[in-house]
């Protein structure tokens, strides 16, 4: 079996880990799934189970994206039944994120996907999402939308990718797709925002 498959696949059953309802269960009398939001990420945790699990449950969630592509990385993939190396990582980069959006242990349900895209392009681009960081906290000032802010980052860090990234073509259509899944995922908090009934951060 290439190595590149081994690790998607490794990706994959990573990513499906439910971080914030394990922590949850463990931790906490709350279910992330009929509580707040009824999501099983970071804010929804946060937001019903308290900030130290809500960022125990970021944490995890970002390394779910980061420790695929690392390894595939660290292990040096090259080309492969005619897939390029950079291809074969993109291809990792998407699947601890399709993982945790489509979890095997939860029925192909899960979260939204946003932490577990920064762990992944963290392995990438360090740059990229530290300039993400900086405009996801202005949104998050001025608007004190988590949303908001999660999928304006969503949409404009693959021009970002595009640019620090040239090499690799395969790395910017990753991210066009990152940036799909997280706003298909947002569809309610798109609603919302335009109903003006979107939770603010009061963290």
């Amino acid at each position: 079996m290439p190595a590149g498959i081994f690790i998607t696949l490794l990706g994959y059953l990573l990513g499906s880990i439910p971080t914030g309802l394990l922590l949850t269960r463990l931790f906490s009398t709350v279910d992330p799934r009929t509580a707040g939001s009824q999501n099983i990420g970071a804010t929804n945790v946060f937001r019903t189970s308290g900030k130290t699990l809500g960022i125990l449950t970021l944490i995890g969630d970002v390394l779910k994206g980061l420790i695929p592509v690392w390894i595939a990385l660290q292990w040096g993939i090259t080309d492969q039944w005619g897939i390029k190396a950079d291809q074969w990582i993109a291809l990792i980069g998407l699947s601890p994120l399709i993982g945790h959006v489509f979890s095997i242990f939860l029925g192909l349900k899960g979260g939204k996907g946003v932490a577990t895209a920064v762990g992944v392009y963290l392995s990438i681009s360090p740059l990229a999402v530290l300039i993400e960081l900086f405009l996801f906290i202005a949104i998050l000032w001025k608007w004190r939308y988590i949303s908001l802010g999660s999928m304006t980052c969503a949409i404009t860090i693959p021009f970002l990718i595009a640019y620090f990234r040239s090499d690799a073509q395969a790395y910017f259509i990753m991210s066009l797709i990152i940036a799909a899944i997280i706003l298909y995922r947002h569809q309610s908090n798109i609603s919302r925002l335009l109903q003006g009934t979107e939770n603010k951060w009061k963290g």
